[in-house]
């Protein structure tokens, strides 16, 4: 999958908040089911987390003429809220792959989306394209301080997919998320939105891109986020009108 060159400003801006180990990650045991709230009496011992394939997940679990919407880079306290409006006016449950001091930021936004009954997503912690090129500490890193800070900010809701940066996925990376519970997710179809290119642009790329597979690629954060929400008020109803089904990635 192509990898998204100069979105690596989360790098930039807050690589430097890191630092939980692995150990502690690994800690956050909830049950990762979009909407499920942790066990409430402390005396419970918290499942255990169960393994996924460390295959790149692409297809949909709603069938063969099915889209799965994913929204990346958030959660935003402006643009997050109207994207969960358009789905919540449109019926549709999405996969918010989150990058974890924003969330750690944004609890209530993280809350939100569980509320909703959309499902979380693992985008690493500094948003770096370039992980692959890094040591097999730095990925483990990455992901688990992120996965525990996302986990911490919904309230005990665990991600159920782990999505690099720019697809930049390694055999090491994968092979963890999924030890972890979280299915490594790629996308099908770019929307470019992260490019602002207008609505009517975001649009056509969608629908030109479909042919390549359900899951497609958007952003609810990284800048304005304008063009996104519009471009969305205008997929959805027409993916509908189409015949599709909305589901979530296989796990």
């Amino acid at each position: 999958m192509a990898r998204h060159a100069g979105r690596g400003w989360y790098g930039r801006v807050i690589g430097a908040a890191v630092g939980v180990t692995a150990v502690t990650a690994a800690a956050s045991v909830w049950t990762a089911q979009a909407g499920q709230t942790p066990s409430a009496p402390a005396h419970r011992t918290a499942p255990k987390t169960v393994a996924v394939s460390p295959v790149i997940a692409h297809s949909s679990d709603a069938g063969a003429h099915a889209v799965n919407i994913t929204i990346d880079d958030g959660p935003d306290p402006t643009w997050t809220p109207q994207v969960l409006q358009v789905l919540r006016e449109n019926g549709v449950k999405a996969t918010f792959c989150m990058v974890g001091p924003q969330a750690q930021a944004h609890p209530d936004m993280v809350k939100q989306v569980v509320a909703a009954g959309h499902r979380l997503c693992d985008h690493t912690v500094s948003h770096d394209t370039g992980m692959d090129h890094k040591s097999e500490s730095y990925q483990s890193q990455q992901i688990l301080d992120a996965e525990k800070q996302i986990t911490e900010a919904s309230g005990g809701v665990r991600p159920m997919y782990y999505r690099a940066p720019g697809g930049a996925f390694t055999p090491y990376s994968r092979t963890l998320a999924a030890s972890h519970g979280m299915r490594p997710l790629g996308w099908n179809a770019d929307s470019k939105d992260f490019e602002r290119p207008g609505t009517d642009a975001i649009v056509a790329t969608v629908k030109s891109e479909l042919a390549n597979g359900p899951t497609l690629l958007f952003h609810d954060a990284g800048g304005d986020r304008s063009q996104t929400v519009a471009a969305l008020r205008i997929l959805l109803p027409w993916l509908k009108q189409q015949g599709y089904a909305f589901g979530f990635p296989v796990r």
